[in-house]
């Protein structure tokens, strides 16, 4: 298995995204520092869509989605995120072929 991955997209309510970037901050400091098998968590802005916000997270593998779901940090996330989300929308990826330094393949 080439990884476990998954895009998240979230509308963000009006006047809350300074609040939610603060959110997903915090969340990003336990990933860094607690989640090894956390290969990529990166946080977009969308071009045209200053109230959208899309993740695109990359695990070693299952097993190491599901210990970051069991995080603190990301409990903390799930449970705040409704203040600040309108909507969201959740693809769960599997990878097919893959060009990466991160897993050697050219």
């Amino acid at each position: 298995m080439l990884g476990f991955g998954l895009v998240v997209r979230f509308t963000i309510k009006a006047g809350r995204m300074a609040e939610f970037d603060a959110l997903v901050e915090r969340t990003l400091t336990g990933i860094r520092a607690h989640e090894p098998g956390t290969l990529i968590y990166a946080s977009h802005a969308v071009d045209g869509s200053p109230d959208v916000r899309v993740f695109y997270e990359l695990y070693r593998d299952r097993d190491a989605f599901e210990t970051h779901e069991q995080q603190p940090h990301t409990r903390e996330f799930l449970d705040q995120r409704s203040e600040f989300v309108e909507s969201f929308e959740v693809t769960f990826l599997e990878a097919v072929d893959v060009k990466s330094t991160a897993w050697g393949a050219q």
